[in-house]
C-alpha cells in the first residue's frame, strides 16, 4: 500500500558514506550516562565508578559534537542547532518528558505496591489521562496554536504538568483514586495533550525545508533521550530514599511512599525547568505558522503534517 500510495524521493544513498562513527560515539554516550545513572543507587553519586563512567560518557558525546563538526556526511548537522527554537524545543521536551515518563512509571508502582491495584485496574485508572492527551492533541491543540502560537499555548501546558506532578507528591499511604490521583491525571492529560503539538510546532519552525526530515527526527530522539535519562534518574532517587526509610525502620508502604513522592518532586521540577527554558530560550516563529497551518488542508493537525 505504501509504495502505490506515498509519493517516491531519490534519498543521498549510501554511497555518499554514512556516518557509523557519530552514531556509535551518541549511542555509546547516551547509554553510558543512562547506565551511569542507575548504578548510582549501589555506588552513590560521589564513587570512583560513578565519576569515571560519567566522564567517559561525556567524553564520548564530546567526540560526537567533534565527529559532527568535521564529518563530511554528519548525521547530525551542528547547524541544526542554529535556530533558538529547534534547540531550545529539544531542550524543553528532554525536560519535559523526563517527569512524564516518571510519572507513568511511578504512579503505576504507586498503584500496585501501596493502593493494591490490579495491573488491569491500574490501566484502567490511566485511562483519563490517554484520553485527555488525544482529545486535546487531535482538536483542541491545533486550534489554540493557530489562533495564539505555540510558545503561549505551550507555557500553560508545561506549568499544569508541574502543578500536577506537585500535587502527586502529596499522595499517601492511605490514598484515594478520585480525590489524590483522578486531578493530576487529567491536568497532565490536558498539559501533555497541549503541550507536545505546540513543542513539535516550535521544533520545526526553525528548520529549513532540507533540514524538515532531520528536525522531526531530532523530535523523536530527544523525546527518547529525556524518557530514558528522565526515568534512570527518577527511578534511582526514589529507590535511594526508599532503602534510606526502610533502614530508619518505616514500614514497607511508607517507605515506598516516600520515595514516589520524592520522584514527583523532581519530576516537576525538571518540567518547571522546562518552563524557564520555554521563557527564555524560545521565540515567535520568524514565519506566521498560524497563518500557514490555517491554510492547511482540513482534516489534519499541522503539527502531524508538520
Amino acid at each position: 500500500m505504501a509504495r502505490r500510495v506515498l509519493q517516491h524521493e531519490e534519498g543521498l544513498g549510501l554511497h555518499h558514506g554514512a556516518d557509523l562513527s557519530g552514531a556509535a560515539l551518541i549511542t555509546g554516550s547516551i547509554m553510558l550516562a543512562v547506565y551511569t545513572v542507575v548504578q548510582v543507587a549501589d555506588t552513590g553519586w560521589g564513587s570512583a565508578t560513578t565519576l569515571i563512567l560519567g566522564a567517559i560518557s561525556l567524553a564520548l558525546l564530546a567526540g560526537f559534537i567533534t565527529r559532527e563538526a568535521t564529518a563530511k556526511n554528519p548525521l547530525m548537522p551542528l547547524s541544526v542547532f542554529r535556530s533558538r527554537n529547534v534547540a531550545g524545543a529539544n531542550l524543553v521536551q528532554i525536560l519535559m518528558v523526563a517527569g512524564l515518563f516518571g510519572m507513568f512509571f511511578m504512579g503505576a508502582l504507586y498503584l500496585q505496591r501501596v493502593l493494591g491495584y490490579t495491573a488491569i485496574e491500574v490501566g484502567v485508572a490511566f485511562l483519563p489521562l490517554s484520553i485527555g492527551i488525544g482529545a486535546m492533541s487531535l482538536k483542541w491543540s491545533p486550534q489554540l496554536v493557530n489562533r495564539y502560537g505555540p510558545r503561549p499555548v505551550l507555557v500553560p501546558a508545561l506549568l499544569l504538568i508541574a502543578v500536577a506532578l506537585l500535587l502527586l507528591s502529596r499522595v499517601s499511604v492511605d490514598g484515594h483514586y478520585v480525590t489524590d490521583l483522578l486531578p493530576s491525571m487529567l491536568m497532565i492529560g490536558i498539559g501533555a495533550g497541549l503541550g507536545f503539538p505546540a513543542l513539535m510546532t516550535l521544533a520545526m519552525s526553525g528548520a529549513t525545508v532540507e533540514d524538515a526530515g532531520l528536525a522531526s527526527g531530532l523530535v523523536n530522539t530527544s523525546q527518547q533521550m529525556g524518557g530514558a535519562l528522565g526515568l534512570a534518574l527518577l527511578v534511582t532517587m526514589s529507590t535511594t530514599r526508599t532503602d534510606d526509610r526502610l533502614a530508619d525502620g518505616v514500614g514497607q508502604a511508607a517507605a515506598l511512599t516516600d520515595g514516589y513522592q520524592l520522584a514527583f518532586a523532581i519530576g516537576a521540577g525538571l518540567v518547571l525547568l522546562g518552563v524557564l527554558l520555554a521563557v527564555t530560550v524560545l521565540e515567535k516563529p520568524k514565519a506566521d505558522l498560524r497563518t500557514q497551518e490555517v491554510r492547511e488542508p482540513e482534516g489534519q493537525p499541522a503539527y502531524e503534517q508538520a
